[in-house]
């Protein structure tokens, strides 16, 4: 069965499973049989009517439901009905509890908390549902705590202080002893660990075990975004050690193990401030017309080796962290910005794909294994752009990474010329295979000395960026392909299938600006998606539709469990490119040489647990890229107060609206309470609020006028005072 089969049955497998309890829990007294059920789920074929009574089985054998005469299912009978579940908290102090196996969430007010914080996981006891209420629940047990520290403000009495926790889900302060203060002065933003929550205390003790600085000043703000996340800001003292002792220098003894290439025509295309350099590219025309092109990355795993604590390190962090005022890596610099850094007229060790290409990007034939480069070149993704617009060899003072206007070779302009001439054979070819082209904008910030915003632009991914991306695609899919088709176990990037409701809900938003997707098939979804976001590009609504469109598609992950790559479009891959900043490209590299030297297929069971952390930990550290984004995005508003900017409503709650200004992207809420011309009514249905009186009406996509109200930077929020719709 194909990969696509297996997940459309695992699927439908799910969706039978829903369907049964919903039956059973509809008229929880009644029993059911096979083909009662099958009738009220509209089940008809035989594949799904076999599943029908597989799950049945499977049901009854767990003791998830019950069969009280031969072939007759009901619900179990219970005095307290009780789920395990994640629990959601609400800025408001209430919660819901996700349960797998409820189609819907259950509130928990306030006051049935029982000590259950946001994300944790818990046990609920479901309370019977009133006609017309929600589904209502109380927390009868708290099972994992999803995290034990937090950030928040001291509040120092005599003998004791208070930690008022910055995060407004987190709804109770934290008692400090004297002795667990470690130095902290009253209004300091601290880290907090708690412990103990006694019964009889309103709130649970806790120990400082860091004092983050004063409130609002730059370093403190960023320091607390890295914490609220359990991030790291600084490698332990033995860590640095143990990595300024690694031998870094190049021997020949060692490139005589490996395919030299130093030789070979060699370059690099980044970020005019990037400092560590994964990726290179090699180019040589062969006597057959052909052209072999190398895909050269650097070759860390040579020097973070199993079993040391620099591997240990590496593995915790999972992924390097980019902020808007720096980069908090996965590797100490002596590795990272040096030894395994692809700079200019340095010798390096790399593990590289090689492919012998025709003058139509089609695969003669690949290589993969370790080798030695130097790099002739390093390029500004605005070099490159410049020889790629203009054909030229001289690089202007202007876009010049080196200060000053130079010539590059006429080698060096063919090869770039020549690959951006493949990337875009190879980019229509996977837009036509099915791949979604998201080139959603990138805000960034140009910062003075004091990491002070002065202004904003925005990054665009141009025919340069897009050369390399294509190189770096093919490097991943070729690597991910040549294991997968060995069947053996391997760490692969995996996207699933958009969820139909999500879609569907997209559908409803875009409609709002005369744009629609085709749900009819696959192919139709992926071809009226890249033609919306196509069709947006330069509009008010395109930063809106771009980010509602990634939000409907599932989260791309790490997993042994190979089910193809949605959104790209491919059958296989993986991340092999960037090992100085991502572990799972490590993993790669070590699994790819261990098969290379014929090894055994690894044991899965290790490595998708080591995938799992490593998807968690690449989903935090985005969340505090977003809120430095945000934070950066407050500070810059702040100076702005007195000036009028034109928004989109960006988001409708039924507390405000979100508006995001059209020049900055910047994004803040203007608060129901504070619009005053009338009483407004949240419709979720029209994506609106509604004035009673007037009927006055501000929908999602609307453009207004707005002003700044209030910045805290502290709590990064950014409020909107509303002048008016733009007529």
């Amino acid at each position: 069965m194909s990969k696509k089969k297996k997940r459309a049955r695992s699927q439908r497998k799910n969706e039978i499973t829903r369907g049964i309890f919903t039956v059973l829990e509809k008229e929880p007294s009644k029993s059911f049989n096979y083909k009662q059920i099958a009738s009220k789920l509209g089940i008809t074929d035989t594949q799904d009517r076999n599943e029908l009574i597989k799950r049945l089985g499977q049901l009854k054998s767990s003791d998830r439901i019950v069969e009280e005469e031969r072939g007759k299912y009901k619900k179990k009978p219970s005095v307290h009905t009780y789920f395990k579940g994640k629990m959601d908290l609400t800025s408001s102090g209430n919660g819901y509890v996700i349960v797998d196996e409820l189609d819907d969430d259950i509130f928990v007010p306030y006051n049935r908390l029982n000590k259950a914080f946001h994300g944790d996981i818990v046990e609920v006891f479901l309370k019977p549902r009133r006609k017309g209420k929600k589904q209502e629940g109380e927390i009868s047990k708290v099972l994992e705590r999803k995290k034990t520290s937090f950030v928040g403000i001291v509040d120092k009495q005599k003998t004791f202080a208070f930690v008022r926790p910055t995060d407004s889900r987190m709804y109770t302060d934290i008692f400090i002893p004297q002795e667990k203060m470690k130095k902290a002065n009253n209004g300091d933003k601290v880290l907090v660990q708690i412990g103990d929550w006694p019964n009889d205390a309103d709130s649970p003790y806790g120990e400082i075990i860091e004092v983050l600085g004063k409130p609002g000043e730059h370093n403190t703000e960023i320091h607390a975004i890295l914490a609220e996340y359990g991030l790291p800001y600084e490698f332990p003292y033995e860590v640095e050690q143990f990595a300024n002792t690694l031998d870094t220098s190049i021997k020949e003894s060692e490139i005589s193990k490996r395919r030299d290439m130093r030789e070979v025509l060699t370059f690099t295309i980044d970020p005019k401030d990037a400092k560590d350099f994964d990726d290179a590219l090699s180019f040589q025309k062969l006597e057959n017309g052909n052209y072999e092109i190398g895909i050269h990355i650097a070759d860390v795993s040579h020097y973070v080796l199993p079993d040391t604590i620099l591997e240990e390190e590496a593995y915790n962090r999972a992924t390097s962290v980019y902020l808007v005022d720096r980069v908090v890596p996965m590797l100490p610099e002596v590795l990272s910005n040096n030894a395994c850094s692809l700079r200019p007229n340095e010798e390096k060790y790399t593990f590289s794909a090689v492919f012998e290409m025709d003058d139509k990007a089609r695969l003669v034939d690949q290589w993969f294994g370790r080798t030695a480069i130097n790099s002739n070149e390093r390029f500004a993704y605005e070099e490159a752009q410049h020889v790629i617009e203009t054909g030229e060899a001289q690089i202007p003072e202007d876009i010049s990474i080196r200060g000053k206007e130079y010539m590059v070779s006429d080698d060096i302009v063919e090869a770039i010329l020549t690959f951006d001439r493949l990337a875009k054979i190879m980019r229509a070819a996977r837009m036509d295979a099915g791949a979604i082209s998201f080139d959603k904008i990138e805000v960034r910030f140009n910062l003075n000395e004091k990491n002070e915003p002065e202004s904003v632009y925005f990054k665009e991914a141009k025919e340069a960026n897009k050369l390399i991306e294509e190189f770096m695609l093919l490097a991943n899919r070729k690597v991910a392909e040549f294991i997968g088709k060995q069947k053996k176990t391997f760490v692969y990037r995996v996207h699933d299938e958009p969820d139909q409701e999500k879609l569907m809900a997209l559908n409803g938003v875009i409609s709002r600006f005369g744009h629609s997707i085709n749900l009819k098939d696959k192919k139709s979804v992926n071809k009226s998606l890249n033609q919306l976001l196509e069709d947006v590009k330069g509009s008010k609504e395109q930063n809106l539709v771009d980010t509602l469109a990634i939000r409907s598609m599932s989260k791309a992950i790490y997993t042994t469990e190979n089910i193809g790559h949605y959104g790209l479009g491919f059958d296989y891959y993986t991340h092999f490119t960037s090992p100085i900043r991502r572990y799972p490209d490590v993993m790669v590299h070590r699994l790819l040489q261990y098969y290379l030297d014929g090894g055994k297929s690894a044991k899965s069971v290790v490595y998708e647990e080591k995938c799992k952390h490593s998807s968690d930990m690449e989903l935090l550290a985005a969340n505090a890229e977003r809120d430095s984004v945000k934070y950066m995005q407050i500070k810059f508003m702040e100076d702005h107060k007195d000036q009028e900017f034109l928004g989109v409503i960006s988001g409708v709650t039924e507390w405000g609206i979100y508006v995001e200004i059209v020049e900055n992207k910047c994004e803040g809420m203007v608060r129901i309470r504070d619009i005053k011309d009338d009483y407004y009514v949240f419709d979720d249905r029209q994506y609106a609020i509604i004035g009673e009186r007037t009927k006055r009406m501000y929908q999602l996509g609307d453009e207004v006028y707005v002003m700044v109200k209030d910045t805290d930077l502290m709590k990064r929020h950014l409020d909107f005072s509303l002048i008016g719709k733009k007529e």
